[in-house]
């Protein structure tokens, strides 16, 4: 028996912001498009995408759900968890007017996304990454589209399911921020959506920014290694201001490693103001999640890439290459680098932040790789799939 009559879509996943901040993107899309519909986000319940949720203004299902098992211990409780994720996902769908699911990919979008596609709903998946992660792999051919961030993609994902490349939602946040940080307010009113690809960054700014990204949890390579290497280059920093994600767990150590090395750095556990932080940036050290790559590129951020060199299939590697191969990004390989990895970054750095030509091509290489229509393309599709 259903308890809403209204047409509902589900987005299913989170667990990382690289895939719930996707998801955002495109439903905020959606909301425009489709006022009337009700909108729900199922995920692991953390607080954190509880509260991003919310904020956004839609609604929340937690669900059980697991990582996939590393050790022969975990199997049974991945079982578990999941089994019941997945039995309470295919109640939500039988009491409720699903038309459509979207995957975010990840292990939480496991559950709803095979409820859907047990139950007949129509189910889209967003694959972020060149290399298709684990869940859009085992649900491709059950998928009615998979939108891709790269073109590279198709070739993984062959004759299994119908693909279309997207390109990464991006939430419009990032996109109005980058637009102003360009142009002031009294330019943007006057600025057509297609206009952003072609734009070079800001050079009178008296400040410049070095922003330090690990991704939404922080990367303990980069707490550890970026203060290393800034401290090498101290004397080259001079007008420029480094801002530093550096996760929860690390935030006190990482603070600590800059108030040796003598450098004023703001250190945050978390910036829920990115699509501001990165209007305002001139240059960025990051990891290579797709999501955060297709942030920096809407925002025109030129970067140093180090790839997680743990990541499954080696994707983020993989989604580094590409971004370094269109000019927009230096890529440094930790494994190579071992040892003299602080060394390596500190030169990288080093070569970028006195020239200012070189910042602006690689700006305006990145910005290439954007794809400012990613969210409202892929709403309109979810938005027809629900109506046919």
């Amino acid at each position: 028996m259903r308890t809403d009559d209204r047409k509902q879509v589900v987005f299913a996943g989170g667990g990382t912001g690289g895939h719930l901040f996707p998801g955002l993107a495109v439903a905020e899309k959606l909301a425009a498009q489709w006022p009337h519909a009700r909108i729900t986000f199922a995920g692991t319940g953390k607080a954190w995408e509880r509260r991003l949720v919310a904020a956004a203004g839609f609604d929340y299902l937690p669900l059980r759900c697991r990582q996939f098992p590393r050790r022969l211990g975990e199997a049974l409780p991945f079982v578990w968890h999941n089994l019941k994720g997945y039995r309470s996902a295919a109640r939500y769908l039988g009491w409720h007017r699903v038309a459509v699911v979207v995957g975010l990919g990840g292990y939480a979008s496991a559950a709803m996304a095979r409820a859907a596609a047990r139950c007949g709903v129509p189910l889209v998946l967003l694959e972020q990454n060149v290399v298709p992660g684990r869940a859009t792999r085992w649900l491709a051919r059950s998928a009615t589209i998979v939108c891709v961030a790269f073109e590279q993609t198709v070739g993984y994902l062959g004759d299994r399911c119908t693909v279309r490349v997207t390109g990464n939602p991006v939430r419009e946040a990032i996109l109005q921020r980058s637009l102003l940080a360009l142009h002031g307010p009294h330019e943007l009113a006057s600025l057509g959506p297609a206009s952003a690809g072609s734009l070079f960054a800001d050079a009178t700014k008296p400040d410049k920014r070095l922003l330090v990204l690990g991704g939404s949890t922080g990367a303990r390579s980069l707490n550890q290694n970026v203060p290393q290497a800034l401290r090498r280059i101290g004397r080259l920093l001079g007008g420029w201001k480094i801002l530093h994600q550096s996760g929860e767990w690390e935030f006190e150590k990482t603070r600590r490693l800059y108030a040796a090395s003598g450098l004023p750095a703001e250190v945050r556990p978390f910036l829920p103001d990115l699509p501001e932080v990165l209007g305002r940036s001139d240059l960025a050290v990051s990891r290579a999640g797709g999501t955060t790559l297709a942030e920096l590129a809407a925002a025109g951020v030129p970067a140093v890439l180090l790839p997680y060199p743990l990541a499954t299939d080696d994707h983020q590697r993989k989604n580094a290459e590409v971004f370094a191969a269109a000019g927009g990004a230096v890529l440094l390989d930790e494994r190579q680098s071992g040892a003299r990895l602080g060394q390596h970054l500190a030169a990288a750095i080093a070569a970028l932040v006195g020239d200012h030509g070189r910042r602006e091509a690689m700006s305006a290489a990145i910005r290439r790789r954007a794809y400012p229509d990613a969210a409202w393309d892929v709403a309109t599709m979810i938005r027809h799939l629900a109506w046919n």
